[in-house]
């Protein structure tokens, strides 16, 4: 019987001996890679954690001591060890277990997460709580070296050195986010390992140690030799014990014996806030997936002999991030002010490509939104054009950036914004359904909706040079409809007005932005049904023109607003606002009926698209029948 098969809470954990933990991890390893071989899922984060996470359940005691997981997408191996491991066929599908902590999942989850940078302040406020309740329950918070470049993970670093409480920061250190990691604190932690100046004071380092038995001796038993033991005490002080926490480390986060000293330490002798700097390899036991970490940190079905991608029957189609990656470097080939800013997503967003040609303006600014945003304001105020390519839920993050940096001066920033709508599998951490209302709230901002390839494209190009102020262009993960690149730009206007389709009377279906194909399907199943409509693609979100709408509103009985973002504040809610300001204006004699349809008010579970299309009542079949039914009333 294999060790793994007998693990179904920690409580089996604690049953094994030390000898038996390198066996576990490795029975670990290959189930894990065979399992999201066919599932998909974020794979090199947590193949390079499970030696540290099986320590920490090792020594620790879920659920009465709190783990807080960065992000989540390496806490795989934690699902396991907390009895997760037979449903990890279901991992990421509708109905089954998140690719995320989350604390309707399990009690041994104690945040729910999916963005990055907030397990330190999590992890503070179940401390604070303790302390306030006379608990004593150990706190420890797992973070990336990628999640720590965002400006949240500082602030709460400060509070915690302010706070003197005890609970323990682990920095799981791979040197990777998604993409390479960027930036000053990288550079600091590359650094720490690398840095030699301090051999002089090696011998005088060790003897210090051996006069401090409570903390010397831990850090004794958990390095090689007198070199790494001045690296390890001396420069991460400079730090992070300048801000009030203990610093050990960096310790190898896949040997056992200086896993067992630290965390021990942190368990029994730690009073205050402590930070353990842990080395670990991304994707360590998978060769493609160590040979390839950004490839493997998040990936669908994959052949596991080879670690190639599984790929579909059908013709190959260019996706959305493509399509507007294409477009973007097209146009800065002749513009050299054209600038792109990522926030550690070069290639989930299409900028790969203009990473490769255009590197001097090219900026991946780390895992911080909202100074992407800011930083992008500074590039439009002195001479340059920066579009910053965001997925719609890490952009909720720099709202407020983007109100008063942005849009106060009414700065030519164009967002390019990746993942509108439901993805799918990631779930609700991650769907885009909020942006319309919150974008549509801004004044100055310009929203546009493209419904293909062909709108993508001519959108960024009137974006960048035909319309005042920032705009705003989103769009979904998958692909286009159209995906080729239009031969004249120039074609583009400054706005989009709707756009007939199909000719009718009576009753229109507007279309707003990707919503169209399943639009399409709607309308089909009702010209079967004996039901004729018209069908426009709205195109722009935010103005409406006023003499388009007016024109609408006269010809059609009943509008069908469509929209894949929330019902509230949206698409909808717009042409709503619109037909009320024409009537009290006097513009119109009556107000036609208007149906808006979007995503229920409540956050969407995961599952596929044609899942939780089916869920969310968005299938061609059940619009229509949901419209012939209004239209009867």
């Amino acid at each position: 019987m294999s060790i793994l098969s007998t693990i179904k809470s920690p409580t089996d954990l604690k049953k094994l001996t030390l000898e038996q933990l390198p066996q576990l991890a490795h029975e670990m390893r290959e189930f894990l890679i065979d399992s999201v071989s066919q599932t998909g899922g974020h794979l090199a984060p947590s193949l390079g954690v499970i030696e540290l996470t099986i320590m920490m359940h090792y020594l620790f005691s879920t659920p009465k001591d709190k783990f807080i997981w960065d992000v989540g997408h390496q806490a795989y191996p934690h699902k396991m060890i907390t009895g997760r491991t037979d449903l990890f066929h279901t991992l990421r599908k509708y109905n089954g277990i998140s690719g995320f902590p989350h604390i309707t999942e399990s009690e041994h989850d104690a945040l729910t997460v999916g963005h990055a940078s907030t397990s330190i302040s999590g992890a503070l406020g179940y401390a604070r709580a303790r302390d306030i309740r006379g608990g004593d329950e150990n706190v420890l918070a797992v973070i990336g070296d990628g999640a720590l470049t965002g400006g949240l993970a500082f602030e709460a670093l400060n509070n915690l050195g302010h706070s003197s409480t005890k609970m323990t920061v682990i920095l799981n250190d791979n040197e990777m986010s998604i993409a390479p990691n960027v930036g000053g604190v990288s550079k600091y932690l590359t650094k720490i390992i690398t840095d030699k100046k301090f051999n002089k004071l090696k011998d005088n380092i060790w003897n210090m140690l051996e006069k401090m038995p409570k903390v010397g001796k831990p850090i004794q038993s958990a390095v090689h030799n007198l070199e790494e033991a001045a690296m390890r005490v001396i420069t991460p002080g400079k730090f992070f014990e300048d801000m009030g926490i203990s610093y050990i480390g960096p310790v190898d986060g896949h040997n056992y014996e200086e896993l067992m000293a630290v965390l021990k330490y942190a368990r029994d002798e730690s009073r205050g806030p402590l930070l353990i700097h842990v080395l670990t390899q991304k994707g360590k036991g998978y060769h493609p997936a160590e040979n390839n970490k950004a490839k493997f940190h998040g990936i669908g079905s994959f052949h596991k002999d080879t670690g190639e991608v599984k790929t579909g029957s059908g013709p190959a189609h260019k996706s959305y991030s493509a399509c507007f990656g294409d477009a973007l470097c097209k146009l800065a080939a002749n513009d050299k002010t054209i600038a792109a800013v990522t926030a550690a997503m070069p290639d989930g967003t299409g900028l790969s490509g203009f990473r490769d040609q255009y590197p001097d303006r090219f900026f991946d600014v780390g895992i911080a939104e909202g100074h992407a945003v800011t930083f992008s304001a500074g590039l439009a105020l002195n001479g340059v054009k920066p579009v910053v390519a965001v997925y719609s839920t890490f952009l909720q993050r720099a709202y407020d950036h983007m109100i008063h940096d942005v849009a106060l001066e009414n700065l030519n920033v164009v967002f390019a914004i990746d993942r509108a709508g439901v993805v799918g599998n990631d779930g609700p951490t991650h769907h885009g359904c909020l942006d319309m209302t919150y974008l549509r709230s801004i004044p100055n901002m310009t929203v546009l909706a493209p419904s293909n390839g062909t709108e993508l494209q001519e959108m960024l190009y009137a974006a960048l040079y035909k319309i005042d102020g920032p705009v705003a262009i989103r769009f979904p993960r998958g692909n286009v409809p159209e995906a080729q690149l239009p031969s004249d730009y120039s074609t583009a206007g400054a706005s989009f007005e709707p756009k007939e389709l199909t000719a009718g009377t009576k009753t229109v279906l507007l279309s707003a932005g990707h919503f169209l194909p399943i639009v399409e399907g709607t309308h089909a199943v009702l010209k079967k049904a004996g039901i004729e409509t018209a069908l426009w693609d709205a195109r722009t979100v935010k103005p409406l023109s006023l003499s388009a709408y007016k024109q609408l509103f006269s010809d059609f009985d009943t509008i069908v607003t469509f929209e894949q973002n929330t019902i509230r504040g949206g698409f909808g809610a717009a042409v709503l606002e619109v037909a009320a300001a024409l009537y009290e204006a006097g513009e119109i004699s009556s107000i036609p009926k208007i149906l808006p349809i979007g995503y229920p008010d409540e956050f969407i579970t995961q599952g596929s698209m044609d899942e939780l299309m089916v869920d969310i009542d968005f299938t061609p079949e059940l619009l229509a029948a949901r419209i012939q039914n209004y239209l009867k009333k």
